[in-house]
């Protein structure tokens, strides 16, 4: 399909039932060229006519990016509300933003933002001295596309190395700087990736990284992880490799820390995205060995603190919902083990601070969080401000007081100033913002997915939405690597809100608020438990008349956008727009590209086995989009330096829609240039896009202006 255009939408006009139609917008798509590509998968064919659009470095690949955005932008272009949207976004950003403060040697660091600066400052005070800024991410670059990725202290807070990341890629520069004179003291570092920084006293610090690939840094694939040791003012060609490297034992994510004591050096392997091997050195010693913790990846264990040789762990080891162990670290084998915070029902997530162990449970996603001391005896339940999200229950040893901040989907994030002997606390920061949340509520119901599973939902909205099935919806969701959805306000979202829109989260398995056995429902040959639950997820709002099919959207990113890929290509009747973002699409590739090989452990891959290879290819969105069929209106997006899941995915996604696409509905691709996978995206860029996202979301929902002035129009084919 070459040539569209909208189809107009019928406007009712109840005074005098005329009926008028609405301009439409014309679309005219590039030219996709197909080639013969054709591989061989347990003795199927497979077809591969987009594989060209792989090479990022190619001249026709980057006319073609250049022809699709003309032909997306034309469209936006025309959107009569897309100006107002960007406007009233920029009103709503625009208040000041306040981290929650940290100490380092003599001073106290805070990140802040004064509204619409593209990237957050870092503002430091000694004592109750005057406000200075330390770090300025705006400085960085003319557009505001380096961003700020990472910044940590030697122990007396003397050195500061920070991580920078140019365009939106996933690697990294460092540069070292003194913290007093703020002067740069060494060559800055480079080819850093998937990594912290952690200061060995003051004379070096551990990183991560991969050797650069051959081809594309961009695409080619990425699969040995090492951990390095940098020694200040030595060239980096001399740093030395503490773990990895070995041909016969490949790790894709490699991590090392300090601990506080400066005592251990602590190491994390990893072939996947969930599971690793724990190791330790003794730095005391001046030639500490290697001392195995962990041997297998059949766990997700790490240490969180020390007391002289006696180690505190947190783990899955025969705990789905974790647990708190400790051990000596002379003997730190698992059958060594004690149980010290036991497993409960709830998923736990733990800190320190002060002294203290913080254990945050999701309980239906929403927080609890409980104090212990170093004995594991209860202290108390902090009673939070709210029902929502806390985060930060943490701070160093010696620390009386820390901060914590806390949200929820209608509630902008406030900090608190917290006393761990006490339990008490004092809001801190809150911001001003031109949104009221008590004109806005959230509710929590649980339905049921197709095989039965119970699973729950958050839906937020205005208070007073009539339930008649024609709000503006839109259902996010993401379902995978362990990673659970909790309630967290968003400037976006709150102007989606505005409009009369319906938000809606479902907690969907293959993500982590029910711990292990939740994530292991939504991976490998079934994953389509996680489609199952999104679909159930749509369904239920539209029975309980939230929405209807003509007013909801589906949206997510990375995994999400496979999630949104694959729903709308299963179950194209059942949405109205369709927001797929940097996506993984392609099943039978994705694990060439990058790091994507350690996302096996969720997908399984197409060169395991022929039922694996026929599971994948049975959802893969770039593989299921058939002929004839009418797909919902999509805006794919993504951005030309997304090294994590490669723009190819989403390129040949889109190439095929339009292709294939038998409905009148657009099907456009959005590629923000100079931007990765979302990490450190400037303001300006963001509020460009969200206005086009929610723009082409409202006009496809049959709105020729801004629902909060306009009636709606019903829509008709």
């Amino acid at each position: 399909m070459k040539n569209i255009s909208l189809l107009a939408t019928i406007v009712l006009l109840t005074a005098c039932q005329k009926t008028t139609k609405r301009e439409p917008i014309a679309v005219t798509y590039p030219t996709t060229k197909k080639v013969d590509t054709v591989t061989d998968y347990f003795g199927t064919e497979v077809k591969d006519p987009y594989r060209w659009l792989e090479d990022d470095r190619s001249e026709e690949t980057e006319a073609w990016v250049k022809q699709q955005n003309s032909a997306t932008f034309g469209y936006l272009d025309k959107i009569p509300f897309r100006e107002d949207l960007k406007n009233r976004l920029e009103k709503l950003w625009n208040y000041e933003k306040v981290g929650s403060p940290f100490k380092e040697g003599d001073y106290t660091y805070y990140y802040k933002n004064n509204g619409l600066q593209n990237q957050y400052v870092v503002y430091r005070k000694k004592g109750g001295g005057e406000e200075e800024v330390f770090l300025d991410p705006n400085t960085f670059s003319e557009d505001g596309t380096t961003s700020l990725m990472g910044l940590n202290f030697t122990k007396d807070g003397s050195k500061a190395a920070y991580l920078i990341s140019e365009g939106g890629s996933d690697w990294r520069k460092a540069i070292t700087i003194d913290t007093e004179s703020m002067e740069i003291v060494e060559d800055t570092l480079v080819d850093i990736k998937f990594s912290g920084i952690s200061w060995k006293g003051n004379e070096g610090f551990y990183y991560s990284s991969y050797d650069k690939p051959e081809g594309s840094e961009l695409s080619a694939k990425t699969d040995q992880h090492k951990l390095y040791y940098h020694k200040l003012g030595t060239p980096q060609s001399e740093d030395i490799i503490i773990f990895g490297g070995t041909p016969e034992e490949k790790h894709r994510y490699v991590g090392g820390y300090v601990s506080e004591d400066q005592n251990y050096l602590f190491i994390s392997a990893s072939i996947s995205t969930s599971g690793n091997k724990l190791f330790l050195m003794d730095l005391t010693n001046p030639n500490p060995e290697l001392v195995t913790i962990l041997g297998d990846t059949d766990s997700d264990t790490y240490v969180i603190d020390n007391e002289g040789s006696k180690l505190y762990l947190v783990t899955d080891r025969e705990a789905p919902n974790k647990k708190v162990v400790v051990v000596d670290a002379s003997n730190p084998t698992p059958e060594n083990w004690t149980d010290l915070i036991p497993e409960t029902e709830n998923v736990l997530t733990a800190g320190t601070g002060g002294g203290y162990f913080f254990t945050e449970y999701m309980v239906d996603a929403i927080s609890k969080v409980l104090q212990y001391d170093y004995d594991g005896k209860l202290i108390r339940e902090v009673q939070l401000p709210g029902v929502g999200s806390a985060g930060g229950f943490g701070g160093k040893k010696e620390d009386k007081e820390f901060y914590f901040s806390f949200t929820n989907y209608n509630t902008p994030g406030s900090s608190y100033k917290f006393n761990v002997e006490s339990g008490e606390y004092e809001l801190y920061w809150k911001p001003q913002i031109d949104f009221n949340p008590e004109d806005y509520e959230s509710k929590q119901v649980f339905y049921n997915s197709k095989d039965g599973t119970k699973v729950p939902m958050i839906i937020t909205y205005k208070k007073g939405l009539e339930l008649n099935g024609k709000n503006p919806t839109i259902l996010y969701g993401y379902g995978g690597f362990n990673i659970s959805l909790t309630p967290s306000f968003s400037i976006v979202n709150a102007v989606w809100m505005e409009q009369g829109g319906v938000y809606a989260v479902p907690n969907l398995r293959g993500g982590g608020e029910y711990g292990k056995k939740w994530h292991i429902a939504g991976t490998k040959l079934q994953k389509q438990n996680v489609f199952d639950d999104f679909i159930a997820a749509a369904e239920y709002l539209i029975a309980e008349n939230y929405t209807s099919k003509e007013y909801l959207a589906i949206r997510g990113g990375s995994n999400g956008g496979l999630l949104v890929g694959a729903t709308m290509t299963q179950r194209p009747d059942l949405m109205q727009v369709a927001l797929p973002a940097v996506g993984v699409m392609d099943m039978l590739r994705y694990h060439t590209f990058t790091a994507g090989a350690g996302w096996a452990y969720d997908y399984g891959t197409s060169e395991d086995n022929k039922e694996m290879f026929e599971y994948l290819k049975g959802y893969s969105p770039v593989h299921n989009v058939k002929e004839g069929t009418s797909y919902p209106a999509t805006l794919v997006t993504t951005g030309d330096h997304d090294d994590r899941v490669v723009p190819a995915h989403s390129f040949k996604f889109a190439a095929e829609l339009q292709e294939k696409q038998a409905g009148n509905q657009p099907t456009l691709i959005r590629i923000e240039t100079n931007a990765g996978h979302g990490a450190g995206t400037p303001v300006s860029k963001t509020i460009e896009q969200y206005a086009d996202i929610f723009g082409f979301t409202l006009f496809n929902m049959g709105y020729d202006e801004l629902p909060n002035q306009a009636v709606l129009k019903e829509f008709k084919d």
